[in-house]
C-alpha cells in the first residue's frame, strides 16, 4: 500500500508569479488536489527542518508550477536558496544529468571561490522521516580528485556533502580513464544523526563502454584530460590524435549529443583545413559555423588539452595585461560579414567562451560592441566608404571584432585591447568608463559618423548628439514608467523635438552609474512612437483625432486624461479642455505647422522604432540584453566576464552568452501586467532588465543611416584617433 501511494505522489516547484497563498517562487510542494479553476492545493516543504515534513499548505496556479518526480523534489529540497532551485530547473540538460548521477561519476562542483573536479561516492539522505508525509532531502557525498591521499593510518577526513546546485558540470562515467578506489570517508558538514548513506546510487541510464564509441573519421582516443586539469568545455583548445599517429589541433565550438548519437561529442574548429571535414554540419544538422573543411566532430573521450599551450597555463609568474590565452583567429577577410541569422544564433553564440572576452575593466566596451553589432545592421553602412577602410582603428573594429563576432561567435580579449590602444586616451586601456563616452568616440572618431540625432530646442536652435540623456522631474512620470513615457516627458519638459526621425536612437536612463537611480525599475518599451516628438510631422488631436495645433506640458500627468501620454490638441479641443477649472492655469504651446496637413479621415503615418538592445549595470559591471531576430522570444544575455579561469594574476575571463526566451513572454504582456510584476520575485533576467537598465538602443528599419548623414572627420580634423583627448569630446550626449 505504501509503495502504491508513493507511486501516485506528484511534486512541483513554483517557478513564477507573485506570492501565492502559502507558496512563493522556488518553493517545493506536493500536490493534494488539482482544482478545475486551474489552481493546485498542496503541501509545502521548506527543507530547513531535520524532520523533512511539510511546513504548511496553500494554493498556487498550475501554470506557475513545474512538475517534479519524487527524486527531483528531494534533490531540490536540499538546495537552501529558493532562487538557485529555479535556476537549476531552467537548465534542463544539467539538471537531468544531475538527477541521473551514478556512483563514480565525475562532476565539477563549486568549492570556495572556484570549481574542482570530484568523484561521486554516495547519495546521502538528509533528515529524519517521522511521518508518512515526510520527505528526505538528498545530497551528494564526493571526493575531490586533486587532493593528496595519505598512506598512513590517520583516520580519513569526512567527505564533503554538496547539493544539486553546487554541481556545475557532469562528466559521463565512460570518459573517465581511471577508477580510483579510495577509502570510504564519513559525511561532513551536516548533523550525522540526520544523514544516512544510500549504499548504491541508481544507475538510470545505459552507458557505453569506451570500446563501443566509434566515429566516421579515422580518429582514435589519445588521452583524456588529467584530473588536475580544467574540464574541457566550449572554447577549450584541444588536440586529437589519429590512428596513424598524426595530431590535429583546434578549439571546441560546440559540445553535446548530436542527433542519432547517445554520447557526448565535441564539434571542433581545426586550425587548418582537413579533407572530409565540414563547415559545422554533422548528420545534416548545423551545430556551429566555420570555414569549410575545418569542422571535426568526435566523441569527447577523444579530446585532450592542447599540449602546445598546456604549460603556459601552469606558469607561476605575473602576466602582463595582455598575456592571456592566445588568439587563434587568423581569418581577416576584406569581405564584410552580415549579422548572425536568427536560426544560427543559438548554435553560434550561446554558451561559455562566446561573445566578446573581457579584460581589465572592459565590460562597458564589450557590452556596447556586442549590443551594436551582434544582430543590428543600423551602423553597417559606415563600412561602405573605401578610404575609411585604410584607417587602422576602423580595420581593427571591422575585421578583428565585428566580422569575427559574426563569423565565429567569439572575439578574443587581445582584439579588443588592440582597439582600446587606438582610442587615443590611455585611460581607455585600463580604467572603467561609461558606455556613452565610448559610444561618442566610436561613432565620431572611429566610424566617422555625424551625430545620430538632430534635436531642435525651443523650435529654433538645432543641435546634434550621439546619445540622449533622459532629463525630467520625478513627478513628471509615474511610479513605474515605461521608456516611452520617460522620453515623452523629457522632450516635453525640455521643449525638444526631433528635426528628423533618426535611424538609431540611444537613450540613457535617469540614473548615474551605481550610485543613483531616479526610478527603482523601468519598463522597457519594445517599440517607440516618435510621431508626437517630430518637429514638423503631422500629429493627431488627443481628443478628436483631427490635426493637432498645440500641446500642453501641464496636461501630461492629468489623472483624468491618461497620465503619462503626450497631450496634443486641435484648437477647438484645446479650448474645451482648458475651460475646466483645474486646467485654466495651463499654458499650451503652439506646434510647428506640418509641411502637408493630412486630409480629413486619412491615417497619419507613424514613425516607430524598435528595441534591439539594452545595456545594464549592477554595482560596477556592465552586461547587455540583445534581440537577435523578429521572434519575440529571440533574446540573448551577454556577460563578458561571467566567470574566470585561474587567479587574478595568471588567469583570464570567460565570457558567456545565454538564451533568454522568458523575456519574450514578459515583454509580450500589457503595460499594466508588467507594471504589477514584483522584480524581487521575477526570473533573474527579468529582474535585471527591470532594475538594472542603463541604456536602451532602438533602430528604425524604414530610415537607414543615409549617405549624407556621414562625414569624414579624417578630412575635417586631419586624421583618425591618434592624440584624441577623451576630455575634449564635446556635444556628443545632449543633456539640458
Amino acid at each position: 500500500m505504501e509503495n502504491k501511494a508513493v507511486g501516485k505522489e506528484k511534486f512541483f516547484i513554483v517557478t513564477r508569479g507573485k506570492s501565492w497563498k502559502g507558496f512563493s517562487r522556488g518553493c517545493i510542494g506536493r500536490v493534494e488536489e488539482e482544482r478545475q479553476d486551474g489552481e493546485v492545493l498542496g503541501l509545502m516543504y521548506t527543507g530547513t527542518s531535520n524532520t523533512g515534513g511539510p511546513n504548511s499548505g496553500g494554493t498556487v496556479k498550475k501554470e506557475d508550477t513545474y512538475p517534479l518526480t519524487r527524486h527531483q523534489a528531494q534533490l531540490l529540497l536540499f538546495v537552501p536558496i529558493a532562487s538557485k532551485r529555479v535556476e537549476l530547473i531552467c537548465d534542463p540538460q544539467l539538471f537531468s544529468a544531475i538527477c541521473e548521477l551514478s556512483q563514480h561519476d565525475i562532476v565539477m562542483v563549486k568549492y570556495k571561490k572556484g570549481h574542482l573536479p570530484a568523484l561521486v561516492k554516495n547519495l546521502m539522505k538528509i533528515g529524519r522521516k517521522e511521518n508518512a508525509e515526510d520527505l528526505h532531502m538528498l545530497g551528494f557525498e564526493v571526493e575531490f580528485l586533486d587532493q593528496e591521499k595519505s598512506a598512513g593510518t590517520k583516520k580519513p577526513a569526512p567527505l564533503p556533502l554538496f547539493n544539486a546546485a553546487d554541481i556545475v558540470q557532469v562528466v559521463p562515467g565512460y570518459t573517465v580513464p581511471f577508477r580510483p578506489h579510495w577509502a570510504d570517508g564519513h559525511p561532513g558538514g551536516v548533523d550525522r544523526k540526520v544523514v544516512s548513506r544510500i549504499n548504491s546510487l541508481p544507475n538510470m541510464r545505459t552507458r557505453l563502454r569506451p570500446s563501443e564509441t566509434r566515429t566516421d573519421q579515422r580518429i582514435t582516443a589519445s588521452r583524456g584530460p588529467a584530473a588536475d586539469e580544467a574540464p574541457l568545455d566550449v572554447g577549450s583548445m584541444v588536440e586529437v590524435t589519429s590512428n596513424t599517429g598524426a595530431t590535429v589541433y583546434g578549439v571546441i565550438r560546440w559540445k553535446g549529443v548530436p542527433v542519432g548519437k547517445t554520447v557526448e561529442w565535441a564539434g571542433i574548429e581545426l586550425d587548418y583545413d582537413l579533407k572530409g571535414c565540414s563547415d559545422g554540419i554533422c548528420g545534416g544538422q548545423r551545430y556551429f559555423t566555420c570555414p569549410t573543411g575545418r569542422a571535426l566532430f568526435v566523441p569527447m573521450t577523444m579530446c585532450s588539452p592542447d599540449q602546445r599551450f598546456h604549460g603556459s597555463f601552469n606558469r607561476k609568474k605575473t602576466l602582463k595585461s595582455v598575456d592571456i590565452p592566445p588568439d587563434i583567429e587568423s581569418d581577416d577577410s576584406e569581405e564584410d560579414t552580415p549579422p548572425i541569422s536568427e536560426s544560427q544564433a543559438a548554435s553560434l553564440l550561446v554558451g561559455r567562451m562566446r561573445g566578446i572576452q573581457g579584460h581589465f575593466n572592459s565590460c562597458y566596451l564589450d557590452a556596447t560592441l556586442f549590443s551594436l553589432f551582434c544582430s543590428s545592421t543600423v551602423l553597417d553602412s559606415s563600412w561602405q566608404k573605401p578610404d575609411w577602410k585604410e584607417e587602422a582603428t576602423c580595420q581593427i573594429l571591422r575585421k578583428k571584432i565585428v566580422n569575427r563576432l559574426r563569423r565565429k561567435g567569439f572575439v578574443h580579449a587581445e582584439s579588443v585591447m588592440s582597439l582600446r590602444k587606438q582610442l587615443g586616451c590611455h585611460t581607455f586601456r585600463t580604467e572603467e568608463k561609461d558606455p556613452e563616452e565610448f559610444i561618442s568616440i566610436l561613432l565620431q572618431r572611429v566610424l566617422c559618423i555625424a551625430p545620430l540625432l538632430k534635436l531642435r530646442s525651443n523650435m529654433e536652435k538645432c543641435e546634434g548628439a550621439y546619445t540622449y540623456q533622459i532629463i525630467l522631474d520625478k513627478e513628471q512620470a509615474g511610479r513605474v514608467p515605461t521608456v516611452q513615457q520617460l522620453l515623452d516627458a523629457s522632450f516635453l519638459s525640455c521643449n525638444l523635438k526631433f528635426e528628423e526621425a533618426p535611424s538609431c536612437l540611444i537613450l540613457q536612463m535617469p540614473r548615474f552609474g551605481k550610485k543613483y537611480k531616479m526610478f527603482p525599475h523601468i519598463i522597457p518599451s519594445t517599440h517607440l512612437d516618435l510621431n508626437n516628438l517630430l518637429h514638423n510631422a503631422p500629429r493627431e488631436c488627443f481628443i478628436c483625432g483631427q490635426p493637432a495645433t498645440n500641446e500642453c506640458v501641464q496636461c501630461l500627468q492629468d489623472r483624468k486624461l491618461q497620465p503619462g501620454k503626450i497631450k496634443q490638441y486641435c484648437s477647438v479641443c484645446s479650448t474645451q479642455v482648458h475651460t475646466h477649472p483645474s486646467r485654466q492655469g495651463h499654458r499650451p504651446r503652439a506646434l510647428a505647422p506640418a509641411p502637408a496637413e493630412p486630409t480629413t479621415g486619412a491615417t497619419v503615418p507613424r514613425h516607430a522604432m524598435e528595441l534591439f538592445a539594452v545595456l545594464c549595470i549592477q554595482t560596477s559591471h556592465y552586461v547587455s540584453f540583445v534581440k537577435y531576430g523578429p521572434d519575440p522570444h529571440s533574446w540573448l544575455f551577454f556577460d563578458s566576464m561571467a566567470d574566470r579561469c585561474g587567479d587574478d594574476q595568471s588567469g583570464y575571463n570567460i565570457p558567456e552568452v545565454t538564451a533568454c526566451p522568458q523575456l519574450g513572454d514578459f515583454l509580450s504582456q500589457s503595460e499594466e501586467e508588467v507594471a504589477a510584476v514584483d522584480p524581487s520575485r521575477a526570473a533573474e533576467p527579468v529582474r535585471r532588465l527591470l532594475c538594472d537598465s542603463y541604456m536602451f538602443l532602438y533602430q528604425s528599419a524604414s530610415v537607414p543611416l543615409c549617405e549624407e548623414s556621414r562625414l569624414s572627420l579624417r578630412q575635417q580634423e586631419g586624421g583618425g584617433c591618434e592624440g584624441t583627448d577623451c576630455s575634449q569630446n564635446k556635444a556628443t550626449t545632449l543633456t539640458l
